[in-house]
């Protein structure tokens, strides 16, 4: 077997990795990615996968491996450095940074989208609530910056377009911060019972209002509007599941807006299966969300 060939191998074997990762933890992304054309399907588990494991860091295993919140941060502070040099090498001994940072050097992506999302994971580990600016650097680095490495994927190979991929950008961070508030609210009761944390400024989880709620459902509300306003313009190897993603997280949104406020800390709202396949089976053929 020449290098080439032994490269190829290792990287097929690395994306194989990442795909399990993404399989293990998350049916519902699992499936819709199914709407991804297949290349461009693979890029975006690369993505997601390592983005799953710094999360594991920060609220899952390593907390269950007894990792106290100082050895947890260097943790990922190793993990961060380890994704920058594996971009720049075209390497790594850890399986699914190296599918992460195949994706990084071919979508044209750095640590000028990594660095980011390494500080909005690092923040969960210092900080328990947010004042406005603060809650603006996390969910750029948690969420819109994870649209915007997809988004580097979908337009692989297109025409040069400043105004088009301008447009784009715009839509995906405001599709990636959606999603982030709504499972902000969501989780609302969990974050702060669990993990003591308060993402939303201004917002006392104990005493939660309608008003409260409403709030940020517009503010939720409007960043849809303005993805779903750029969705024509994805390519189409990318155009159907993004409409499904966002389809779901609109049908979310508004069950949540018809669920009390004291009931939103006593449950967690969620779209039934027969109503994401519905959504699913739109998307599929070619639905897209209006603005």
């Amino acid at each position: 077997m020449t290098s080439p060939e032994r490269l190829a191998l290792y990287t097929r074997v690395a994306e194989r990795s990442a795909s399990t990762v993404i399989a293990g933890y998350s049916t519902s992304f699992r499936a819709a990615s199914r709407l991804l054309a297949g290349d461009v399907r693979q890029h975006v588990e690369n993505i997601y996968a390592l983005v799953r494991i710094a999360d594991e860091i920060v609220d899952g295993a390593a907390e269950d491996a007894r990792l106290d919140r100082e050895t947890a941060a260097q943790a990922l502070d190793e993990l961060e450095r380890d994704t920058a040099t594996a971009i720049e090498r075209g390497y790594s001994a850890n399986l699914v940074l190296h599918a992460f940072a195949g994706t990084a050097r071919q979508a044209g992506f750095g640590t000028e989208l990594t660095a980011p999302f390494y500080a909005s994971m690092r923040m969960d580990l210092t900080r328990a609530e947010h004042d406005a600016e603060s809650f603006e650097r996390y969910v750029y680095g948690s969420a819109e910056v994870v649209g915007l490495m997809c988004l580097r994927v979908f337009e692989r190979g297109r025409p040069a377009d400043p105004a088009r991929t301008a447009r784009l950008e715009e839509g995906a961070r405001r599709l990636g911060a959606a999603f982030q508030k709504v499972n902000f609210l969501r989780d609302l009761a969990a974050d702060f019972e669990a993990l003591g944390r308060s993402y939303f400024p201004g917002v006392d989880v104990a005493r939660f209002t309608e008003a409260d709620k409403h709030r940020i459902l517009d503010d939720i509300d409007a960043d849809l509007h303005a993805s779903a306003a750029t969705i024509p313009e994805l390519p189409a190897s990318a155009r159907r599941a993004v409409a499904l993603a966002q389809g779901v997280f609109t049908e979310l949104a508004e069950r949540i807006r018809r669920t009390p406020a004291d009931q939103l800390l006593r449950s967690r709202v969620r779209v039934p299966d027969p109503v994401k396949l519905r959504i699913a089976a739109a998307a599929a053929a070619g639905w897209v969300p209006k603005p």
